[in-house]
């Protein structure tokens, strides 16, 4: 099995966005994926790209990605805003999910990012506990918002 973490490339989008469906259906929520292909691709690879990503392919494959984007904090600073890590099922505990999430670590400290952040749902154990590896801080104190416009 050979494993290849590299920087995603617009011609991977297509793949990204299935594993994004994927990750969907796992976490229970198939219909939730809206964003059009087009859009996706225009995001991150057009004049003014708002996230940034890296693949994990074995043997050539896409198996596996990370997609992040900058968040600022008034009191903070910029942030690494870690929006999804993804390993398809078949490749799961095959440490592709560590060399991405090394892999983002080591992108945050070049740019100088002074912290990385993300969410995850309560009931996702297997994700909580591959966080707790890295020693992550879990903050019960704030409630996420949204609003559709």
């Amino acid at each position: 099995m050979k494993i290849n973490i590299r920087r995603a490339v617009k011609e991977d989008c297509s793949r990204l966005l299935e594993l994004v469906k994927e990750l969907a259906l796992y976490e229970k929520a198939p219909d939730e994926v809206t964003v059009s292909l087009e859009h996706f691709t225009e995001s991150g690879f057009g004049k003014n790209p708002v996230w940034w990503s890296f693949v994990a392919e074995v043997d050539g494959i896409i198996q596996g990605f990370a997609l992040y984007y900058i968040r600022y904090s008034t009191w903070k600073g910029q942030a690494m805003y870690l929006e999804d890590i993804i390993v398809t099922e078949a490749m799961r505990g095959r440490k592709l999910g560590k060399l991405l999430f090394d892999r983002l670590i080591e992108e945050a400290k070049e740019k100088k990012f002074n912290r990385i952040v993300w969410q995850v749902l309560e009931w996702n154990e297997p994700a909580i506990n591959f966080y707790k590896k890295y020693n992550a801080d879990f903050d019960p104190e704030w409630v996420n918002c949204s609003i559709y416009v």
